[in-house]
């Protein structure tokens, strides 16, 4: 079966960290990228190779599909893994890598131009019989379409992009009074941000909880999801602190959402690791809400309660080879949750704040992983995402998971620089958090 010799990593910080640990582990040759302001940044040292591919700012680097393909040439690279972020969904990319014969470890551009378009995705996951949020199906192409959809609807609702990302491209509508002036907003800030102004109408659900399914597919139509882990905890559409499972649904939803992720990769052909969101209303009922074609930044949780590499069956898969996993065989094991340790000021309004760690201290002992891209003396370069660690605790039940990450994450220290740290300490304090009482508003309720 083929396997790569050599796999190029076109990212930074703390996921092309965790990447080139597995490519070591399976023993791959793995070349780190690198911009002239991450010189000194860890995944550079610690890979077998590196190479600069240009300036500080994410376009004349990271974002430049030329050069990290210039790169993968040079270097003999035959595979590239684009982690998150960045170029990880970007279509362009992938058929790029193939004109070059360069393998993607990810699903193809095809799929990812459908999945990434959420109007495709919505009728997608309608018709796979998946739940959608009541409102439009396809496109609301004016205003009157939009009146007449909001009509059936009812309000509060939501004005969303087709092409939206980071929260961008949406706005809230109360009732009709508001209707015009967002869905003309929102069609602009889509058109100046994503250069698509399509717009479409969902009913807002209140304070939903954010859950998520896990899938991996094969190139031979087999697909496996494993099992959920629950994002809700998230400030301005960010996640910050993620657990698998949830402690929200039952089994009987689990089970329903997981088969609901697995018909949607199938109809959209998927392949590789992907992820399928859902929203899910007081009453536990689940609404597809969109699906991320590319491994997650809170991967680690599902890895921990099931027991598998998700980056080495990534590159399996693009390797050929079949899932080595059946449904049936996938179970839950214990409770994983994660800390997403930012260089921020949660007093002020969550600022990124840069700086050089002075000194730092991670913690340690039994059901603990940090993934992590900085180290005691390093530089926090402003040009990028301020995350700089993930806390992983693993335990048997979600009290004593509680109990360990407060324990755990108050054992951490960073001298010269600002974390988000104490926050998360008082999320793990606090009652409505430890008695699952809580929803997507939750931040904006306790700051």
């Amino acid at each position: 079966m083929l396997m790569f010799d050599k796999i190029l990593i076109a990212n930074r910080g703390e996921i092309a960290v965790r990447i080139i640990r597995t490519c070591r582990d399976m023993g791959i040759i793995s070349v780190a990228v690198y911009s002239e302001a991450d010189r000194d940044s860890l995944h550079v040292q610690i890979a077998d190779e590196s190479i600069c591919i240009g300036g500080a700012h994410s376009k004349d680097s990271y974002l430049s599909i030329e050069r990290i393909i210039s790169a993968a040439i040079a270097t003999g690279a035959g595979a590239i893994h684009p982690g998150f972020g960045f170029l990880a969904e970007n279509p362009e990319f992938a058929q790029m890598c193939n004109k070059y014969n360069i393998a993607f470890i990810g699903p193809d551009a095809d799929t990812m131009k459908k999945m990434g378009d959420k109007i495709q995705a919505r009728q997608i996951a309608h018709k796979a019989n998946v739940p959608i949020t009541p409102g439009s199906v396809g496109e609301a192409k004016d205003y009157n379409e939009a009146l007449a959809v909001a009509k059936k609807t009812g309000y509060p609702l939501l004005v969303k992009a087709a092409a939206g990302g980071g929260g961008r491209g949406i706005r809230l509508v109360k009732d009709e009074s508001e209707l015009k002036q967002m869905y003309n907003a929102a069609k602009a800030e889509a058109l100046a941000c994503f250069g698509d102004d399509r717009l479409y109408i969902e009913k807002c659900i209140a304070n939903p909880r954010h859950v998520e399914i896990q899938v991996l597919a094969d190139n031979f139509g087999n697909v496996v999801h494993l099992f959920d882990r629950d994002c809700t905890i998230q400030r301005r559409h960010q996640k910050l602190l993620e657990e698998a499972p949830s402690s929200f649904i039952n089994d009987s939803v689990r089970n329903k959402m997981g088969e609901c992720a697995i018909k949607i990769a199938k109809l959209c052909d998927y392949k590789n690791a992907g992820t399928v969101e859902f929203l899910v209303d007081a009453d536990r009922n689940f609404y597809f809400c969109e699906m991320n074609t590319r491994i997650q930044v809170e991967h680690p949780v599902t890895e921990e309660i099931i027991g598998i590499d998700l980056i080495k069956e990534q590159i399996n898969i693009a390797c050929g080879q079949k899932l080595s996993i059946k449904q049936k065989d996938i179970k839950i094991n214990g409770w994983a949750m994660e800390c997403r340790i930012y260089a921020e000021d949660p007093a002020n309004n969550f600022a990124p704040c840069g700086g050089t760690i002075e000194q730092m201290h991670q913690p340690g002992g039994i059901g603990i992983r940090v993934d992590s891209g900085v180290y005691q003396g390093y530089t926090i370069p402003p040009f990028y995402d301020n995350m700089i660690a993930k806390l992983i605790v693993t335990a048997d039940t979600r009290e004593n998971c509680i109990m360990r990450m407060k324990r755990t994450i108050s054992e951490y220290l960073f001298y010269g620089i600002t974390t988000n740290i104490d926050f998360h300490i008082q999320v793990l304090n606090d009652a409505n958090f430890i008695n699952g009482n809580y929803g997507t508003d939750y931040c904006n309720d306790i700051c």
